[in-house]
């Protein structure tokens, strides 16, 4: 007998180490050489005390870009870091961009999805003019170029960035939306001004928060639900219909470098019409997750492309776009 509860009791220690390693842990990261620096900040909005980060390169640029990278639900700027590894920075080193971090109210954003109980939905906070305010803190503080501002975030984040394209098209020149997708009628929760804006769309077919053919936004379909959104497509096919997009996208497939990663990296760009460029990066085999080559996140979540680096793709994308030139 006590032979056998040993076995059982080591067999369960295996299987538990086992379940860690492969579905909970994610690898030490080590973050790059940076040259920058990180500075903290506030500013007074709506009768709240809001706050972020602000990443300045040691050598910005002569009227930098600005581009906002945010949290997915229950985060803050420092996740939002974290969670795209750094990359940003890098970047701004190499191109001379300002990188912010904002913090959602209570660690949500008050996005676009009407089915969001958390306190930034249910107090109906007024994230837009959050980030109007952070627009004008930049500019006058380091001469950011209004024209090219743009936004980035995943899950809730691009729920965020989602609101901004749809209700601030005259503030963001493009946004770039990672796991989310744009909330079906029953669920909008923010207003559509019918603007085109640039918009790349970078979801996984694997998803298990944010169903890439569309249907309800929940783990698994079975926790913390976030209503219904719209397949990948039928968001992409929205912002190109704004912009007169009407002919076939122009496709590209990335090379399958990391054949261990499960997943492959497509990218498909609307550019015909008058209006600005629609793209959607599609993880094949790809989760609720960040693109990096070095880095991944756990795997319950979904696997982790590394193909690509999902902020260099980001960038290129958005640092092609400008308020004005369509």
């Amino acid at each position: 007998m006590r032979r056998a509860l040993a076995v059982a009791f080591v067999c369960l220690v295996l299987g538990t180490g086992f379940t860690y390693l492969r579905w909970l842990h994610t690898p030490p990261f080590t973050p790059p050489p940076l040259a920058g620096e990180l500075r903290e900040g506030s500013l007074p909005v709506d009768g709240r005390e809001r706050t972020f980060a602000a990443y300045v390169p040691a050598a910005a640029a002569p009227e930098p870009a600005l581009v906002f990278v945010l949290h997915g639900s229950m985060g803050d700027g420092a996740q939002a870091r974290l969670g795209t590894f750094h990359a940003f920075e890098a970047l701004a080193d190499r191109d001379g961009f300002v990188v912010v971090y904002p913090d959602g109210f209570d660690r949500h954003w008050n996005g676009c999805r009407a089915a969001g109980r958390y306190a930034a939905n249910i107090e109906n906070v007024d994230d837009v003019a959050f980030f109007a305010a952070m627009v004008d803190h930049f500019a006058a503080r380091h001469g950011i170029d209004r024209r090219r501002v743009y936004a980035t975030g995943i899950s809730n984040g691009g729920h965020m960035a989602y609101r901004l394209a749809l209700e601030a098209p005259d503030l963001v020149a493009a946004v770039a939306p990672v796991a989310a997708s744009l909330p079906a009628d029953g669920n909008l929760g923010c207003t559509k001004s019918g603007e085109p804006v640039a918009v790349l769309v970078l979801n996984g077919t694997d998803d298990p928060m944010n169903p890439d053919a569309g249907g309800e936004a929940a783990l698994y379909g079975l926790f913390g639900s976030r209503g219904d959104v719209l397949s990948s497509d039928a968001t992409v096919a929205y912002f190109a219909g704004l912009a007169g997009h009407t002919a076939s996208p122009r496709v590209h497939a990335y090379p399958d470098v990391a054949p261990g990663d499960g997943s492959r990296a497509e990218l498909s760009i609307w550019s015909d019409g008058p209006g600005p460029p629609v793209a959607l990066l599609r993880i094949h085999g790809g989760g609720h997750t960040f693109p990096h080559p070095e880095h991944r996140y756990p795997r319950f979540i979904g696997e982790t492309n590394a193909d690509i680096d999902g902020a260099e793709e980001i960038w290129r994308f958005l640092s092609e776009q400008a308020l004005g030139e369509q």
